[in-house]
């Protein structure tokens, strides 16, 4: 029995997880590890159990204080010694557990991070013996991530003043930019080992559909949730159902409420009692349902989550995975379902275009998190399985599932293959891109598909657009779906917001490019209203797919990245990351995680090609491109054909 082994069985577990093992062993060989693994994947114990073997005091910063109480008390309970320091706690007994500290009490001590800006505690840190310091929910760091805490941005200089401990950061959502901008802020070397696995949940049904309705949305909640747990009161587990305001998660729970659900709403308007009391009864079983803000669910672990539902998109995949990844961790078969509005898209870019402060937000910053939130939305409109385009999007290729068979593309793939004829969707992209440049910065959304069906509006004659060409050049589409088409082109990058309270649409640089045909049109286009395989839901079947064995549908893919492109991408990211550190500034501002892929899969031999990738305009090439060009010749020293 090995040294690892033997501190397992005395810990109470009988064996590893997955991953674990190594990334344990990753941690001791290197002094440095980057883990990411999704939310119940048993991260927790890469660093519990290096804290028994380790002499000294390990530290871990967390911001989540009810889940530091619940780990303090199991890790006593199995003969560690531990304790946790954050504000809830009175000012006797935080200078009691801080003198035990100094004592070497402790094998393990949890700290808010806000915690780390107390020169009392941070004096205590440098006296004390710290062998390990681990960071959870590293993603936080992220100032552009879904879920930035300034106080986090003093983990670095803590570890600056324990240059001997060594360091692991966890988090459960981070895309590969993120995870740059972690080790940059914690001043981690660039080759510090990654650890990214775990994220395949095949046994999730991932649904996404298009609302146009109040009545449409309730609808397909109640056929979710019947789905799923078959009906009130029948004992087959609970559900989580986000809103994304507080007014909504109290109507959709009185909604719940009277077709006989025992459910509750959990918001942070709440009285912190209130809140507490929704948690324990979810927790206890108490509970069916319960409507929420995206303020619930951090430190949840009920495995018996049987549907997650989402009325309308948070801000990121990130953001979703984590949220739907609640759902089916006993590894029973679990319904995901994301609901998307028409009005999602404004209103999200209206709020980041918010300014919370004196200071208007950082144009820079707001661009990122609309990208962030427009990945969320392609996701949702379909092409390739769900589970996979989610993989991909966080760099764990190697858990690819090839299609799996459960998620609703899969299905409509599996019951009705066919494809869309390319020069039929470029007339009717490029059509309806021509109704956004003639109301360019002026209109909505809405004015837009009035000028390519050609309805009569006061608006378009006083301004002469009922004469010009473009004007009924889709009149054959009905309306709702050409609303759909242009949502898609706002998601593919083609068209953009702008303005606070009444934001007006506008054509991209490559919007412009795809409407003169200098660029391709791959769009996936709306089904036609009404059709069946529409809906995601679906009729239930004699047998439910969610019971199904998962299933290899043949489908065209997207393009991927074969092994020489993933490795000129990593490349690309090690040289992105330099950048940033030697400017100053954020990963993204330098190239998006989309960019640096589409530069690996295009190897461009000079600026021209270059600006052919996403997100490479003419002023990024010129103060980006030579260095992006150097590292894809240095890659390929001969300049073969890709």
């Amino acid at each position: 029995m090995t040294d690892l082994d033997a501190a397992l069985a005395r810990l109470g577990y009988a064996a590893f997880r997955p991953g674990q093992r190594e990334a344990i062993e990753t941690l001791f060989a290197h002094g440095r590890l980057l883990l990411v693994a999704p939310t119940g994947g048993g991260k927790s114990l890469s660093y519990q159990l290096p804290a028994t073997i380790l002499s000294g005091t390990t530290l871990v910063v967390s911001p989540l204080v009810a889940l530091m109480a619940d780990q303090v008390q199991a890790l006593e309970a199995r003969g560690v010694r531990a304790t946790y320091l954050a504000s809830t706690l009175e000012a006797p007994e935080m200078r009691r557990r801080m003198a035990r500290m100094a004592r070497g009490e402790f094998a393990l001590a949890y700290v808010a991070p806000e915690r780390l800006a107390f020169p009392g505690f941070r004096g205590l840190i440098g006296e004390i013996d710290c062998p390990l310091v681990a960071i959870d929910e590293a993603h936080c760091i992220s100032e552009w991530g879904h879920d930035f805490r300034p106080e986090y941005l003093t983990i670095g200089a803590l570890l600056a003043d324990l240059p001997r401990a060594r360091v692991l950061a966890c988090t459960a959502t981070a895309t590969p930019i993120v995870r740059d901008e972690i080790l940059a802020r914690l001043g981690l070397a660039p080759d510090t080992p990654q650890i990214v696995r775990g994220f395949a949940r095949p046994n999730l049904a991932l649904r996404a559909a298009e609302i146009g309705s109040r009545r449409e949305r309730e609808r397909l909640v109640d056929r979710a949730l019947s789905e799923a747990l078959e009906g009130p009161k029948r004992g087959r587990g609970t559900a989580i159902v986000y809103a994304p305001t507080r007014k909504q998660a109290e109507e959709e729970s009185e909604r719940l409420a009277e077709r006989g659900w025992r459910v509750r709403s959990y918001h942070a308007g709440l009285s912190g009692k209130t809140r507490d009391a929704v948690q324990r009864d979810f927790a206890d079983g108490g509970l069916e349902v319960v409507v929420a803000t995206n303020a619930f669910g951090m430190g949840i672990d009920r495995p018996d989550v049987r549907a997650v539902i989402h009325l309308g998109p948070p801000g990121s995949i990130e953001a979703y995975y984590q949220e739907v990844g609640r759902a089916g961790r006993d590894g029973a078969p679990a319904l995901g379902l994301l609901l998307v509005g028409g009005r999602d898209l404004p209103l999200r870019r209206a709020l980041l275009e918010r300014s919370t402060s004196d200071a208007a937000p950082d144009p820079a910053v707001v661009e990122h998190k609309w990208s962030m939130f427009l990945e969320l939305i392609r996701w949702a409109e379909g092409g390739s399985c769900r589970h996979d385009a989610i993989l991909r999007y966080f760099g764990d290729e190697a858990e690819t599932l090839a299609g799996c068979g459960r998620c609703d593309v899969c299905l409509a793939l599996e019951e009705k293959p066919e494809a869309g004829d390319p020069e039929r969707v470029t007339l009717i992209v490029r059509k309806a891109l021509s109704g956004v440049a003639r109301v360019q910065g002026r209109f909505g959304l809405q004015l837009a598909v009035k000028l390519v069906h050609g309805d009569a509006d006061e608006r378009l004659e006083r301004t002469g657009l009922t004469k010009v060409q473009t004007f009924g050049n889709l009149r054959d589409q009905p309306t709702p779906w050409l609303i759909a088409l242009l949502r898609r082109c706002v998601s593919a990058g083609w068209v953009s917001f702008a303005g606070v309270d009444r934001p007006v649409v506008t054509l991209t640089e490559d919007g412009r490019a795809v409407m003169k045909g200098e660029r391709p049109a791959r769009l996936l286009l709306p089904p036609p209203p009404g059709r069946a395989d529409a809906d995601p839901v679906g009729p239930r079947r004699t047998t439910p797919a969610s019971d199904r064995a998962p299933a290899r549908v043949a489908r065209p893919e997207p393009a991927e990245l074969d092994a020489a492109a993933l490795a000129l991408f990593e490349a690309l990211r090690r040289h992105r990351l330099a950048v940033a550190r030697a400017e100053g500034v954020a990963p993204f501002i330098v190239a998006s995680d989309r960019t640096l892929r589409d530069i690996a899969a295009l190897r461009p031999r000079d600026l021209v090609e270059l600006e052919r990738a996403h997100g490479v305009g003419r002023h990024k090439a010129a103060r980006y491109g030579a260095g992006l060009l150097q590292v894809v010749a240095a890659q390929d020293p001969r300049g073969r054909e890709p």
